[in-house]
């Protein structure tokens, strides 16, 4: 565990928000967004035009360690895995289909231990909250070498094996513009006018 807690270099310089596309490579647990000990939301704009999506939005580490937002018998389903142990939360509606539809999932740290962040996981379909649990998140990296952060799929050891379907886990039956990750400790506010905003700067 000293080795996975000990801090490593960051190779980009640390913000606020971080913005994923899909079809891109994987991006290294060493350039990637920090969610560790924070609290964060990660947010991802999609288009369902029918009830039938599935498959994973986002995903970061692997079965030791990481967390990942999926979307399965037509709930959204966050994950995070603590050193092995899987933490769950499920929607407790289906998914509306949409355009421009924000489905998140925001953690709010309540306190810090030694070697874990404790705090509230709530899932959102836009600003309706659908989930709620309370989880430990770790410290330390997800894996010695660095894991990766996947938009759209999770090749590799799978963070779970809750995810549908078969390896990658391809998110169908819809389409990701992109998946945006703050960690400004703010709280949720409203994500869907974030989201909008977003086009229209572009």
């Amino acid at each position: 565990m000293e080795i996975a807690n000990t801090p490593h270099a960051q190779l980009t310089a640390p913000r606020n928000r971080y913005v994923y596309r899909p079809g891109t490579a994987p991006v290294s647990e060493w350039l990637a967004v920090n969610t560790r000990g924070r609290s964060f939301v990660i947010g991802a704009l999609v288009d369902i035009p029918a009830p039938g999506a599935e498959g994973v939005l986002f995903a970061f580490g692997s079965r030791f360690g990481g967390h990942a937002l999926y979307v399965k018998n037509n709930r959204l389903h966050y994950v995070n895995n603590f050193v092995g142990t899987e933490q769950h939360v499920a929607g407790s509606e289906d998914i509306p289909a949409g355009h421009n539809l924000i489905l998140s999932a925001s953690f709010d740290k309540e306190s810090l231990e030694p070697d874990h962040a404790t705090g509230i996981v709530s899932l959102y379909h836009a600003d309706r909250k659908v989930g709620e649990a309370r989880i430990k998140t770790q410290l330390g990296a997800f894996a010695v070498a660095g894991a990766g952060l996947y938009v759209g799929r999770h090749n590799g050891e799978p963070v779970t094996d809750d995810y549908p379907g078969q390896p990658p886990y391809a998110f169908t039956g819809g389409t990701i513009d992109r998946v945006a990750v703050d960690v400004s400790g703010e709280p949720y506010i409203d994500l869907e006018r974030e989201a909008a905003l977003m086009i229209m700067r572009e």
